[in-house]
């Protein structure tokens, strides 16, 4: 559930939002309806987000008879000779079930009749309104459940009977439903009135944002949700984590240069340090476990002075210990994950969600981070102590490395003594580290501040022109970097220029940016020396012969010119270009009223006038992508040659005979670039601009059987056309998705290479909404993505039976 954790184990204590904090819900929308939504569609919303939510009543039901089902007859023993119970136990496991069940079967039995005979005079609120009174019974339910579950599993220890009633009790299925019965526990059971007290405040919270307000409903829903919510707020437990701070000792000589988070290989694992260099050592410490309210401090694990710190060359350093590397698909899993958690935090934020939902998201967030921080860096960096012990890093980027390595050699140049340290000077010098620490927290987006900026997300065009300053002729090329996920990676590398002192690559990459916000450059001199391998990795090391780094400024990047800039780097200028373009800006589609071709013309024409019901072009490239290119590593997200993608582009709208032969000798990536380019160059988004409204509205329902009802709505209210190409493009990405140990693209990857795409508001709508990059990618991109993911991670969705069924419920509670 988005709200609750449906974990039957865990406290009873429902998040509430703080009638006074910054996420709290009011109780009164904004006047009218959500802008540009009509009071028609407002209506219709209701009658969608009231029948999933009636789907979902009536399973909640199912599972309270369930659940009383086997009270009576335990009742009944408890007063022979072998009770299965006492009467005290079995009042304390099935407290208030009975009344709870009564009440919420009235409500539906009232509820159901003015669903099925839907009109827009309809009125409902009333019914809302007196669940929301009687809520008390959930208040004795909660002060009650914990023992209740106690109670239960002791029983279920101590009794091999009621063990067996409790493990298998059957759930009723919904009327329309295939199931017949499912099997739940009792503890599961036991739990589900916990959630249905937030899942209630969220549809009343849902159902007042599509409510005129002059409609009769609007005051009562208002009432219902106040009370809804003052339920909550009374029933929460508040938590202050309190922080102390932390007094070190003053007058240190030792000036603090640099710190930062590595991964250290230590005893065969990855372990994540923060490391010191100071003016004259360089300290090695990991971050002690403190109890709450304790000081935090620093654990030494090794310190070198620097006159005794050496960097070992590849041909001198030992192989390191075997580090088990991380398999590149668990990599991307942990980014599929990490990506899904802040789509969800972005989702409860823009939602008012609960405070505490929104932390443990964060906190799932931060565990995966930290993972792919430690198992993702591969670049290693060794440090030796001339008087003994050798020490590995791993690191992501080679930039980072260069700059430890010149900062250490930098202090190096000075006349450094060579010394042991006392342990009491150890002891003071560790302690300062937790006030002088310039790098405060572990490099990962979950622990930056809310206003911080979120970075770039779109794509950077870089080319990489000249290079100018070489002392002597060398075979040199350039590597660019850009962070993401909270650390650098490499994306682009230059051809090697053979030679030369001023290489001339002239190169154009398009780099896809998720969060960035720098970009380096580092250029290298070509090693052909195979006595120089790296032992590490069985490399050859490259020599770096420059690097430079630029930040990626929003108000400066983004324009619609090149903008031509030059970095030097150690008396090296590397001269470049850049443009970027933003998610929204590169999917902004133009009318158009040619007829003739493919691209950049309505489906709808394209598809009769080929008699098909998927254009051709779509079904071509599928094709070629699945006959060979299925398992290509970054399929869709790595980009085409762009005169390979106009090539193609031109023979599919001239109808060239010759399109097949042509298709079968060009790069697969190209092929599946101008598949992407065909719907980004659609003079309407195959989700349609009608529809962009409403399907940001459905994918930002809370409950989510009313979201499956109205995510399958709009499916069906698409012209077939769109219909029908959209269901056949959703099976491919599926079959691409299956191949994801091998290709590294997940459904999540794919829906965030293709839900911008398929999914753009219409100029009108474009102008409604915010503008700034990151606005545009929390509000709409974010949401675009989504709404393809749900339909991706969806069971197949077939054509006729869509059309066949008038109402789709989901029996997902």
């Amino acid at each position: 559930m988005p709200y609750i954790d449906e974990s039957p184990t865990m406290s009873p204590q429902l998040s509430a939002r703080s009638q006074g904090g910054g996420d709290s819900i009011s109780p009164t929308p904004p006047e009218g309806l959500a802008p540009g939504v009509e009071a028609g569609k407002g209506l219709e919303m209701r009658k969608l987000v009231l029948s999933g939510f009636l789907a979902s009543e009536e399973i909640y039901i199912n599972q309270l008879e369930a659940l009383l089902l086997p009270m009576k007859p335990l009742k009944a023993t408890a007063t022979t000779s072998q009770p299965v119970l006492t009467i005290q136990q079995i009042e304390t496991i099935f407290y208030k079930i009975q009344d709870i069940y009564e009440i919420h079967k009235e409500f539906y039995d009232n509820l159901c009749p003015k669903v099925q005979q839907w009109d827009s005079q309809v009125t409902m609120g009333h019914l809302f309104q007196k669940l929301a009174s009687q809520l008390g019974v959930y208040k004795a339910f909660v002060d009650n459940y914990k023992v209740a579950l106690e109670t239960a599993e002791k029983c279920s220890q101590s009794n091999n009977q009621f063990q067996k009633i409790s493990e298998e009790l059957k759930v009723k299925g919904p009327k329309d439903s295939r199931d017949s019965h499912t099997s739940v526990t009792m503890e599961a059971l036991l739990y589900k009135p916990i959630d249905r007290v937030t899942r209630s405040t969220l549809v009343l919270h849902d159902l007042l944002k599509h409510t005129p307000v002059d409609h009769p409903d609007y005051p009562l829903l208002q009432d219902a949700l106040r009370i809804s919510q003052n339920f909550l707020s009374s029933i929460n437990e508040d938590i202050d984590p309190r922080r102390t701070a932390v007094t070190t000792p003053k007058g240190e000589t030792r000036q603090l240069v640099k710190d930062g988070f590595l991964v250290e290989v230590s005893e065969s694992s990855r372990k994540l340090r923060h490391v010191f260099l100071f003016t004259d050592v360089l300290l090695c410490a990991k971050l002690k476990k403190t109890s709450a309210g304790k000081h935090q401090q620093y654990d030494c694990k090794w310190y070198i002075p620097l006159a005794d710190l050496v960097f070992p060359s590849p041909e001198e350093s030992e192989a390191s210990p075997q580090v088990h590397p991380f398999p590149d698909h668990e990599l991307e899993d942990m980014k599929m994950k990490i990506s899904a958690l802040k789509s969800e935090i972005q989702k409860e934020k823009a939602n008012k969600g609960q405070s505490r939902a929104i932390e443990r998201l964060k906190k799932k967030m931060f565990e995966n981070e930290f993972l792919l921080l430690l198992n993702s860096p591969t670049i290693p960096f060794r440090i030796h102590n001339r008087n003994g012990k050798s020490y590995l890093f791993l690191l992501s980027s080679d930039y980072e490395r260069s700059e430890w390595r010149e900062a250490i050699q930098k202090l190096q140049k000075k006349d450094l003594q060579a010394f042991v340290l006392s342990s009491v000077e150890l002891q003071v010098l560790t302690g300062s580290c937790f006030k002088l620490r310039t790098v405060h927290n572990i490099p990962v987006t979950s622990n930056k501040d809310d206003d911080e900026s979120p970075g770039l997300y779109g794509f950077l065009h870089v080319i990489v022109h000249s290079a100018k300053g070489f002392k002597q002729s060398a075979n040199l090329y350039c590597t660019l970097e850009v962070d993401s996920f909270g650390y650098f990676v490499s994306k682009a590398k230059t051809r090697v220029f053979r030679d030369t002192t001023e290489p001339k690559w002239d190169e154009e990459f398009e780099i896809e940016l998720e969060g960035s916000q720098s970009l380096r450059i580092l250029c290298y001199e070509k090693c052909y020396d195979k006595t120089k391998v790296n032992k590490d990795n069985n490399e050859i090391v490259d020599k770096i012969m420059g690097k430079g780094q630029i930040q990626l400024d929003p108000q400066t990047v983004e324009t619609k010119n090149w903008h031509t800039d030059v970095i030097e780097m150690n008396g090296i200028k590397v001269e470049f270009s850049m443009k970027f373009t933003s998610r929204d800006m590169s999917l902004k589609r133009t009318p158009s009223k040619k007829q003739s071709g493919v691209f950049g013309v309505k489906i709808s024409v394209v598809t009769k006038r080929e008699r098909s019901k998927v254009p051709y072009i779509v079904r071509q490239c599928v094709e070629e992508v699945e006959k060979r290119g299925i398992e290509e590593v970054g399929i869709y997200r790595i980009s085409g040659v762009a005169t390979d993608i106009q090539a193609l582009k031109a023979v599919f709208d001239a109808n060239n005979k010759d399109i097949l032969l042509m298709l079968s000798d060009m790069d697969i990536n190209a092929i599946a670039g101008t598949l992407k380019l065909y719907f980004r160059e659609l003079p309407e988004p195959l989700l349609t601009d009608r529809l962009y409204p409403a399907f940001m509205e459905g994918i930002a329902l809370s409950d989510p059987a009313a979201k499956e009802n109205c995510m399958m709505h709009l499916l069906r209210s698409l012209p077939d056309p769109n219909l029908i190409t959209f269901l056949f493009l959703l099976e491919h990405l599926k079959r691409v998705a299956e191949k994801e140990p091998i290709n590294k693209m997940s459904l999540h990857n794919l829906a965030t290479v293709f839900g911008p795409t398929l999914l753009r508001p219409s100029e009108v709508e474009s102008k409604a909404h915010l503008t700034s990059a990151a606005d545009i990618w929390s509000h709409d991109v974010m949401a675009q993505v989504q709404v393809l993911l749900y339909y991706l991670q969806h069971p197949p969705i077939s054509f006729a039976e869509l059309k066949r069924n008038t109402l789709y419920f989901s029996t997902d509670v």
